[in-house]
């Protein structure tokens, strides 16, 4: 009997997972990982962690598998809150989802389901993986979107590599959405009807700019509204390919806002500027001056960008088979965000970098956000945008 370690969130999702693992004969274990317990990010008395734990162990008890809490605070205030700070910081946007996955649920939560003597690990994600032999009998781990369009995961898993698929379960995969709550109404379990967790990933309840707000300090600033037809860019070669950078030359103050570092390119929430024609979108911060560009229209010129060009060190295959060489071209279907619509993007490889080319202009890149790629239904790669 195989044993799989599975990561009980307290939600539908995993609880369902759990039990068809049960079905299908494993010796199934449920941890639950606690990530974060400083309750002061809240600015509140609520403990947003107790909720979803208490629900893990109803389920666990229901379901009759063993059932621990796992404290991995440390780990993850190391790798993704001191990351996250950093990079606001420095005017990025980092996706802690992604980074979730890679350094915490497939490694450090691996390495101790390992230690428990589990063969895999099995999670609540709506992705699929299947398994294929190449000539010399190595095998070959494929990571699938869900077979629920609506809620297919499979782009937050885009930092994985092969190793960590292969020890890898996804039982709801090939499920769509009601179907997992009416199995988990079918069968009793108490989070059959609990809505799903809009919060960070593995804290709870908590929204990002209130998070934010614990280390990064407000600071007021301008907000400059560029004209669409005005000049897009300073000191800029390659409009195709390279980001926009603003001066406080290239338009008008509208307003004011409490930190660079809050906002994202592509943002619209958040600037309560009025009286405009149409609605603002962040165009670029600048956190050294604090300030933060806005356009008028979610077609503006300063917000599309059709190409990328990212050094190959910040490039990821998650088929490790199918990297190029330099100088190869080929076509794929990209997406620079979860749940945006697949579109073709042409991938070219060079000496030092990684060149893409979209077939329509995208919204909104931002740096330090993840662009990732699919041969039809089978993610291939991602890489760190700039």
């Amino acid at each position: 009997m195989k044993r799989v370690v599975v990561g009980l969130s307290g939600g539908v999702d995993s609880s369902v997972a759990a039990h068809l693992l049960i079905e299908q004969g494993y010796d199934v274990i449920g941890i639950f990982m606690r990530n974060w317990h400083d309750e002061s990010v809240t600015i509140n008395n609520e403990c947003p962690w107790i909720d979803d734990s208490n629900d893990a162990i109803l389920v666990a008890e229901q379901l009759g598998i063993p059932f621990q809490v796992m404290d991995l605070s440390e780990e993850y205030k190391e790798r993704i809150v001191d990351y996250m700070f950093s990079e606001y910081q420095a005017g990025r946007t980092p996706n802690p989802d992604v980074l979730c996955n890679r350094e915490i649920k497939f490694d450090i939560f691996l390495d101790a389901a390992m230690k428990l003597g589990a063969d895999y690990v099995a999670t609540g994600h709506y992705c699929q993986k299947t398994t294929s032999t190449d000539s010399s009998g190595n095998e070959i781990h494929h990571l699938l979107a869900g077979a629920d369009g609506n809620k297919d995961q499979s782009y937050f898993l885009c930092q994985l590599t092969q190793e960590q698929l292969s020890k890898a379960l996804f039982p709801i995969g090939h499920l769509e959405k009601p179907e997992v709550r009416r199995i988990a109404a079918e069968i009793g379990l108490a989070t059959a009807e609990k809505k799903d967790s809009q919060g960070l990933c593995f804290i709870g309840k908590v929204k990002l700019p209130v998070f934010l707000q614990q280390q990064l300090a407000p600071k007021r600033g301008q907000i400059i509204e560029v004209s669409a037809k005005a000049p897009v860019v300073s000191e800029l070669k390659d409009v195709e390919f390279d980001a926009v950078h603003y001066t406080s030359e290239d338009g008008e103050v509208v307003g004011e806002h409490t930190g660079a570092h809050y906002f994202t390119i592509g943002q619209r929430r958040g600037l309560n500027v009025g009286g405009k024609q149409l609605p603002l979108f962040v165009l670029g911060t600048d956190v050294k001056e604090n300030i933060v560009y806005v356009g008028q229209g979610d077609n503006h010129p300063g917000l599309l960008r059709a190409g990328l060009r990212i050094p190959l060190a910040d490039v990821h295959w998650i088929r490790e088979d199918l990297k190029m060489t330099s100088g190869e071209k080929r076509t794929y279907s990209g997406r620079i965000r979860y749940r945006q619509p697949l579109v073709e993007v042409t991938l070219t490889q060079h000496d030092d970098h990684l060149e893409f080319v979209f077939t329509s202009p995208q919204k909104g890149i931002a740096a330090g956000q993840f662009v990732a790629w699919y041969d039809q239904e089978e993610l291939i790669g991602s890489a760190v945008m700039n």
